[in-house]
Formats: structure tokens, C-alpha cells, sequence
């Protein structure tokens, strides 16, 4: 199968959809691998290490979409992209499209088959290709958030980590999934005071056998949410109902409740954010402020550490591509329901249920567009 990678082109987003070493896996199996020139560049794979591994690189993103069977990215199409797209090309990315009416139009008109990382799940229910990221994210937010906490970036003036005979900062974390466990070690690590709200007591159980009592484990239906954010310094938010719009947990009335200069940090902002004031930003812009607290919600969060973020998504994308690309989409599909479940958009028909519901589009059962 020819594979076409193109250069990402969201803002400041600087991970690349293969790395050297997965193309030379795709090669080494009779594919033909496409790469955009100094396309994984910012991620520190240059083109010589591309060719090295049997890529073509070609000048024009164009180029690539107009010769690829398959395109693999790493975010969303953006319009100029959809635009590239062809009748039944097959388009393999992170595609958030429950939060994007937009795009998910585009990919309906553009009649191609379009697989989403983020809703592939394995045997128990988990979601193994969007988890890499997750962590990424998850880390990222607590340091995120101690950034924002500091004066110069219009916060509480705040070292999350305390001092001595001064006590540490409070981190709430909304979810104890991928995002809250890997929020919690950094945050935990930092020496923080750690909750974590979750709806699962069996979830809950296994946070506090993993973290003891560096984190103070709360019951989502036991909580007052508004007593919890009234002593928070930072609010990570990293709730996720997969494939479907994030639910507001956090409104607007409810940062009334929060003191002056502390911070949220929404890593649900690419399905829509969990807080009612939560809007996208970039890593150039990525922060604003909503009555007097610091708001960080930048959608691409992984892309500001493109490397490590890379080669982590990749070893969880490239057994599927692989799959993909040796037995096509219909057979790799219809052989494994866990991965049938990323097919979210098949040829103008939308064949994700949470995608359809909220933008009022029939729904079709995967399995059976396909068969």
C-alpha cells in the first residue's frame, strides 16, 4: 500500500505521523511510504534519516494526498487539508470529531474512510491509541499548571511543591483515567496536596494502592465540588467520554467559588473542554483569563514535546497501521472489532454513535457499511 505522511499544520504542532524507525518497518513489508519534506524536522527526524528507512520525500502536501492510498497523521485534517482528501482514501489520525461539526461535514462530503485513534479500544474497554498521548498530557499538565501559578504569568504567585514551613499548593484532577493517574505522579512528585474525583470506586481503589496517601481519593456523587474548588490552586481536567463531547462538569457561576490567579489546565478541551468557559488556545497563546482565573486550555498539548510525543504514539499506531496496510481497511476492520470501533466516518456515512447523535446525522453500524 502507498502511505503518505504530510506535515502537520495545526499551530505549533511539530509531531510527525511516523517516525524513521516505523517507516523502515512498512518498507522492510513491501510498502510504499511518502513523507512531506522536513516533515518530522521539529520532532528531530530529518529527511536523510526518512530516506535511510526507504521514504520518498516529496516537496508538497499536495503531493501527498494526491498519490497516498492511505494518509496518517497525527491531528485532525484542517480545512485546507479536507480539501486534499479523495473518495476513498483512507485517512488514519486523531479526529476529536465530536467536538468538530466543521470537519466531520468535510470528511462526510469528501466520501473517504476515515479511522479515528481515539475511539480504537482493546478487549477491556480501554483506548490503547489515544493512552500514549494521555500520559503526555497528563504530565504536562501539572507542569503546565505550576507555570501558570507563578506571578509573571497572571497567577497566584504559587509554588505548587510549597517550601519550607509553607504549605504546598491544592491540585484537583477531574477523572482518574490516563490523564489523572499521570497528572497525579507529577503532581504528587512535586510534593503537591492531590485530589482526585472520580466516578469509579473500583478506579479510585486502584489509585490509592498505587499512590498510598499522596493523594486523597474523593467519590464524584460523595464530593461538594464547589468546597473542593474553593481550596484548589489548580484544576487539572481530564474527563473523557470517548468519542463524545466532554461533559461541563466546571461552569461558569462556579469559578466564583475559586480564589484569585489559580489555574485551570482543561486537557478535555479536544472534545470540547470540561469547563464551561474552557475555549482552545495554542502553545504560542495559551493561556487567558475568565473572572480572575488563569484558564490553560491548548488543544495539542503533546506537540509542545514532539519528540518523546512521536515515538510514544507510534509504538502504539504502528501494529494497527501495519494491519492496515497489509490486509486493507475492510478485512483489518471486520477482523478485529476493537479496531472497527475507530471508524467514525465511512465513505458519507457517519458510523460512530456519539459523533451522530450530537450533530444530528444518521447513524450506521460500522460492521455493516463495510461488509
Amino acid at each position: 500500500m502507498k502511505i503518505g505522511v504530510p506535515k502537520e499544520i495545526k499551530p505549533q504542532e511539530n509531531r510527525i505521523g511516523l517516525t524513521p524507525e516505523s517507516v523502515k518497518t512498512l518498507t522492510s513489508n513491501g510498502h510504499e511510504v511518502l513523507i512531506e519534506n522536513n516533515g518530522g524536522f521539529e520532532a528531530g527526524f530529518d529527511n536523510n534519516q526518512y530516506k535511510s528507512a526507504g521514504a520518498k520525500i516529496l516537496d508538497k502536501a499536495e503531493d501527498i494526498f494526491n498519490d497516498a492510498e492511505l494518509i496518517v497523521k497525527v491531528k485532525e485534517p484542517l480545512s485546507s487539508e479536507v480539501k486534499m482528501i479523495k473518495e476513498n482514501q483512507i485517512v488514519f489520525t486523531y479526529l476529536h470529531l465530536a467536538a468538530a461539526k466543521e470537519l466531520t461535514k468535510g470528511l462526510i462530503d469528501s466520501k473517504s474512510v476515515c479511522i479515528a485513534y481515539e475511539t480504537v479500544t482493546d478487549s477491556n474497554g480501554r483506548l490503547p491509541l489515544l493512552a500514549p498521548m494521555s500520559a503526555v498530557a497528563g504530565r504536562m499538565s501539572v507542569q503546565a499548571g505550576a507555570h501558570c501559578l507563578e506571578k509573571n504569568q497572571k497567577g497566584r504567585g504559587l509554588l505548587l511543591g510549597g517550601a519550607p514551613g509553607v504549605e504546598p499548593g491544592n491540585v484537583v484532577i477531574l477523572g482518574g483515567g490516563v490523564v489523572g493517574e499521570n497528572a497525579a505522579i507529577i503532581a504528587t512528585g512535586m510534593k503537591a496536596k492531590v485530589h482526585i474525583v472520580d466516578k469509579s470506586p473500583q478506579r479510585l481503589k486502584e489509585l490509592s494502592q498505587q499512590f498510598g496517601d499522596k493523594i486523597i481519593p474523593q467519590l464524584s456523587d460523595e464530593i461538594d465540588l464547589e468546597k473542593l474548588l474553593a481550596d484548589c490552586d489548580l484544576l487539572v481536567g481530564g474527563v473523557l467520554i470517548p468519542g463524545a463531547e466532554a461533559p461541563k462538569l466546571i461552569t461558569k457561576n462556579m469559578l466564583k467559588k475559586m480564589k484569585r490567579g489559580s489555574v485551570i489546565v482543561d486537557v478535555a478541551i479536544d472534545q470540547g473542554g470540561c469547563v464551561e468557559t474552557s475555549k482552545p488556545t495554542t502553545h504560542a497563546e495559551p493561556t487567558y483569563i475568565v473572572d480572575d482565573i488563569v484558564h490553560y486550555c491548548v488543544a495539542n498539548m503533546p506537540g509542545g514535546v514532539p519528540r518523546t510525543s512521536t515515538i510514544a504514539l507510534n509504538k502504539a499506531t504502528l501494529p494497527f497501521l501495519s494491519k492496515l496496510a497489509k490486509e486493507g481497511y475492510r478485512k483489518a476492520l471486520m477482523n478485529d472489532m476493537n479496531f472497527m470501533a475507530g471508524l467514525n466516518v465511512h465513505k458519507g456515512q457517519v458510523t460512530y454513535k456519539a459523533v451522530a447523535d450530537i450533530f444530528g446525522h444518521e447513524y450506521l453500524e460500522a460492521s455493516k457499511v463495510i461488509n
